[in-house]
């Protein structure tokens, strides 16, 4: 009987259930508030941003081009944040501006993940000579000041007529292709010790080849790394597009950017009296900035608790 009845609680006994290592850190990302509200600013922030224009030209019928009012009227029930010196809507272009800036941010941020990935993986994995060649190249990248070299290649870039509209996509490759370094050296640390691992020696033993041993056995467990890096570095490259633009390298008139859009305050009669005109994308890259970093915050947090400091 005894045996019956141990069998039978055996039997009753639930299986406890294998959690998925996103499924663990998704658990931990929910119980940190400042990350959850990090992440939903983010998301509104997006949504308004990319779906607002094309909502607002069905509402109002008319597009952040067109000229709709007076110059320099002030926020009101028909302008929610007045008219710029061209008679045009501020709200509009500050919506639009922020669907250049994250797009520009976003597409610099997946330049520098192929970039950093690709190298980084391939310098851990091969070592030697590879390895050699890709860290010097590595370390000229890194030892450049960002800033000042950003400026030069951004003002000799001005000076070939490149239309407007297409100015964009230059600051989004400059941004890109000279902040893959930190990447490339993180993941390349990492395998190196993967490399080490039981499961790639078995991989070598039946002799798959290198580029499935790399991108089938070895991405997977770089995911995280290059996740948290790509979140916490969006931001950065939302500042850096911002400063550029700001300073007449970037993104160009008419396209609107939120960095273009606080031009306005070099003008210190603007800066004094039509704070309309550049306090609202100030505060949306500050929204945006603070919205990334808590949830980038969160996220390295909760994919990986030993970086917790």
């Amino acid at each position: 009987m005894a045996e019956n009845k141990g069998v039978e609680n055996t039997q009753k006994t639930k299986v406890e259930k294998i959690e998925s290592p996103w499924t663990v850190a998704w658990k931990r990302l929910r119980k940190n508030r400042l990350a959850i509200i990090g992440l939903i600013m983010l998301i509104v922030m997006i949504l308004v941003c990319m779906l607002g224009p094309t909502v607002f030209k069905l509402v109002k019928g008319y597009d952040y081009t067109d000229m709709v009012g007076m110059k320099f009227e002030k926020p009101s029930g028909k302008f929610l944040l007045g008219t710029d010196n061209l008679g045009r809507d501020v709200f509009l272009r500050v919506i639009k501006g922020g669907q250049i800036s994250l797009f520009v941010g976003i597409s610099a941020v997946l330049i520098q993940v192929v970039l950093g990935t690709i190298l980084g993986i391939v310098a851990g994995y091969y070592g030697g000579i590879v390895d050699s060649i890709i860290m010097r190249i590595v370390d000229v990248f890194m030892s450049l000041p960002s800033l000042p070299l950003l400026l030069i290649v951004a003002a000799v870039l001005s000076d070939m007529n490149f239309p407007p509209e297409y100015r964009m996509f230059v600051v989004m490759f400059i941004l890109g292709f000279l902040s893959w370094p930190g990447l490339c050296r993180m993941i390349r640390g990492q395998v190196l010790s993967i490399r080490e691992q039981e499961y790639m020696q078995a991989a070598d033993a039946l002799g798959i080849r290198d580029s499935k041993k790399m991108f089938r056995h070895i991405f997977p467990n770089v995911v995280p790394i290059i996740i948290v890096n790509a979140t916490l570095g969006l931001g950065g490259t939302i500042l850096s597009e911002s400063s550029l633009s700001y300073l007449g390298l970037g993104v160009v008139a008419p396209t609107p950017s939120w960095g273009n859009l606080i031009q306005t305050v070099n003008d210190f009669y603007n800066l004094k009296n039509r704070g309309w005109l550049w306090i609202p994308p100030g505060i949306c890259i500050f929204i945006t900035v603070m919205a990334i970093n808590l949830f980038g915050d969160g996220l390295r947090d909760a994919i990986d608790p030993k970086l917790k400091k």
